[in-house]
């Protein structure tokens, strides 16, 4: 088959760019669903507490996932300012992944430990009360909003059935752990342990 046969008939020439960009994508997708750096959690990781996994959800309700990302890319400029780059296994039982694309905010992947407890307080009702520069919104419900764990059993069950490693212990007291529970408090224990995992295995 000649290139001007290929150039002058449409059809097979997207047959053919389909099948090259195919055989190319597996070449690269494939043998990755068999490295287990990519496929296995980081040596040490733990499954989310109920709270941080209450915290997380609430991530994903207020937005936040829309001004930060959760993954540092392996440049300089952003190790040098975010610390050791993501790596695949940090992730591995996210669901759904929160990477995120935008930067409104500073990237959150190794946020963990950086600031208080009551620094993460006072920052969500009242950012530019700590970060005058700030553009972002307070969030002064999530210290009134309270806890039940009434769903948090179901989350569980949920995610384990996609491989989360969640245990009927575990599951059992979900909801103990979260009554009560103010959403900030739930909130600030999803953060703190952002980019701990990695950190404690280095």
């Amino acid at each position: 088959m000649n290139h001007d046969f290929i150039e002058r008939n449409i059809g097979v020439m997207i047959v053919l760019v389909v099948l090259v960009i195919s055989l190319g994508g597996l070449a690269e997708i494939v043998p990755l669903s068999f490295d287990p750096t990519v496929t296995e959690p980081v040596e040490g990781m733990m499954p989310l507490t109920a709270l941080q996994l209450e915290g997380r959800d609430l991530y994903i309700r207020e937005g936040c996932v829309g001004c930060h990302s959760q993954m540092i890319r392996p440049l300089r400029a952003e190790t040098e300012r975010y610390g050791h780059y993501s790596v695949a296994g940090e992730s591995a039982w996210d669901h759904p992944f929160l990477w995120g694309s935008k930067r409104t905010g500073p990237d959150l992947a190794r946020v963990g430990q950086r600031y208080s407890d009551d620094w993460h307080r006072v920052h969500l009702i009242d950012p530019r009360s700590v970060v005058p520069e700030s553009n972002m919104p307070g969030f002064p419900w999530l210290a009134e909003n309270v806890l039940t764990g009434g769903d948090t059993p179901k989350k569980m069950r949920a995610l384990r059935s996609v491989g989360v490693p969640y245990t009927d212990v575990d599951i059992a007291g979900a909801t103990q752990a979260v009554a009560g529970k103010t959403e900030i408090e739930a909130l600030i224990a999803y953060l703190q342990q952002l980019g701990t995992h990695l950190a404690a295995r280095r």
